[in-house]
């Protein structure tokens, strides 16, 4: 059978697997295998096999409990109680189905979206595609500048302006100590934000929010005034982000996915339950930040200076509630846990970028180079905004980028649903009529929501604002078109037909035990699996020197 050789069970690049040499039996062959820093899955229907799968949802989650969501969380319970926590179970939902489309797309495809985006649309729609990307992950950096800042004031007492020159100096060191073992590194970053996480829930336990409330919260949606319509975009912006779509479809190309029918059909189907579990963790994390908030700031018994800290909550003030856990250590552990939150959402936020350069323009940076480059655009804003508005004008330039974040998502996002329903791209995996039905049900009432968002302020303000008639009448002449250019965008993605062009690894009449398509002209970069350059920018290695 072809499957009792190593080499002949991938579909490789022509520069791997020769190095051990010899065959491998797939039956002996151990639970994970690494190969040049790959996880080789093997060729058996089992699951075991999760293990081996186990990672990119996780790297992705943790965009799902970074500082701008600690902030949005904060601010939605002391302002809303729990009346905006469905928009969490709305916004979790709504990435589980998103993520595994993206997921699914990079297995299939052995491309990711970026690259997709470069192969379909004309040049000039590319490049704008790929500045809003950059901008989205500009504005996805943001709160990790100010969140560490904060960390270090905590901590340090360090101004908030010198603790945002300070936070490219650190993500220089970690992406540094990364040439020493990315997943330690991960892991211990990871260790830190559950610990938070571990003293919210036990918080709840002393803050006793109402069960009835919490679940009327849930699955109760309402939305009481403006201000409420903008903090529950910024949930969802702080939610659903479009560099973790980019960033998903790539991360699962470092595995050595078999590729046959069932081989790509089981790593969708185990991708689809690592991003479960990881997303629920994550939505569990979110909803106890946002019910001991709510619990705390609303309860009778807050002395007056907590209650000043309630109604201009930031993460600068936040410590104050896990006081009955921790006490006078309150403010130390909240910061480790948000100086490990900012640090380790840099780093994602770094691998996307790369996947996003590198798909858009086919143009590779060093990862310190590419990280220098965005984080000096975040702490510009934030210094700025540190500088004249203090902790609290930081805090609220955290809930504008994650605006930005949800007006962006769609740029991200209608691409992503296009490319996953088209037979030509997906073969049999493409997206069922319900699966479809679903996600554009979700990609309407984010882009709905935004619209009305996006009008209902600026007429507010252009009517209501004191401005003089010179200056209404410019703005709302500048404001209408770029509303109108903005749908313009959208209807764009949404009407155009993709390219016919046949992108799937596996042809259409390929048996189940077929390793590659009967088409002689599936050859090239496509099919090269698993991608090396893909695992290069995760883990940058040591010159070592080889002295035999």
């Amino acid at each position: 059978m072809a499957g009792t050789n190593g080499s002949q069970q991938f579909i490789t690049s022509n520069n791997n697997n020769n190095n051990n040499g010899g065959n491998r039996n797939s039956s002996n062959a151990p639970l994970i295998e690494e190969d040049c820093n790959q996880i080789i899955v093997p060729e058996t229907t089992s699951w075991k096999n999760l293990f081996a799968y186990m990672g990119p949802g996780f790297l992705v989650s943790i965009a799902y409990i970074d500082p701008g969501n600690f902030e949005t969380d904060l601010q939605a319970g002391a302002q809303y109680k729990y009346e905006l926590l469905w928009i969490i179970l709305v916004a979790s939902c709504a990435a589980l189905v998103i993520q595994s489309l993206a997921a699914n797309l990079g297995v299939v495809t052995g491309k990711h979206l970026a690259e997709h985006c470069r192969a379909e649309y004309p040049r000039i729609p590319n490049f704008i595609l790929w500045i809003l990307a950059e901008i989205s992950i500009v504005a996805c950096d943001i709160p990790e500048v100010i969140g560490t800042a904060f960390a270090l004031n905590m901590l340090f007492s360090i101004p908030v302006w010198c603790g945002v020159l300070l936070t490219g100096l650190s993500t220089l060191v970690l992406l540094a100590l990364q040439q020493y073992g990315v997943r330690k590194l991960e892991f211990l970053i990871a260790f830190l934000v559950f610990t938070i996480a571990a003293c919210f829930f036990v918080e709840l336990g002393y803050a006793k929010p109402d069960a009835s409330e919490v679940l009327k919260g849930l699955f109760v949606p309402t939305l009481k005034g403006n201000g409420a319509t903008g903090l529950a975009i910024s949930l969802l912006g702080a939610m659903v982000m479009p560099h973790n779509l980019f960033l998903h479809s790539a991360l699962v190309l470092s595995r050595k996915v078999p590729r046959s029918i069932q081989g790509i059909k089981d790593a969708c189907t185990f991708y689809t339950i690592e991003s479960g579990f990881a997303l629920m963790v994550a939505f569990l994390i979110n909803v106890s930040v946002i019910s001991v908030s709510g619990a705390v700031c609303n309860s009778s018994n807050l002395n007056i200076e907590d209650q000043t800290s309630c109604k201009d909550l930031d993460l600068n003030k936040a410590s104050f509630l896990l006081r009955n856990v921790l006490g006078s250590w309150s403010s130390k552990i909240f910061a480790i846990a948000l100086l490990a939150s900012g640090q380790s959402s840099t780093i994602t936020g770094t691998y996307a970028g790369q996947y996003v350069m590198q798909g858009f323009l086919d143009l590779r940076l060093r990862p310190w180079i590419r990280n220098f480059l965005t984080r000096c655009l975040a702490i510009v804003p934030s210094l700025i905004v540190a500088l004249i508005g203090g902790s609290a004008g930081a805090g609220k330039l955290i809930i504008i980028a994650s605006m930005i974040l949800s007006f962006e998502l769609p740029f991200a996002l209608i691409p992503l649903l296009k490319f996953t329903s088209c037979k030509n791209k997906m073969g049999s995996h493409a997206n069922s009529v319900i699966i479809s039905v679903i996600t554009w049900i979700i990609g309407s009432l984010i882009m709905a929501i935004n619209v009305y968002f996006i009008a209902t302020s600026f007429f507010e303000f252009l009517f209501h604002g004191k401005l003089k008639v010179v200056a209404r009448v410019f703005l709302g002449i500048l404001g209408i078109s770029g509303m109108l250019i903005y749908l313009a965008g959208i209807l764009y993605l949404v009407v155009r037909k993709n390219e016919q062009k046949t992108t799937h690894l596996l042809s259409f009449e390929e048996p189940e035990n077929g390793l590659r398509g009967s088409n002689p002209d599936n050859v090239g970069p496509l099919y090269n699996l698993p991608r090396e350059d893909i695992v290069n920018m995760q883990l940058p290695q040591r010159v070592v020197d080889n002295q035999d």
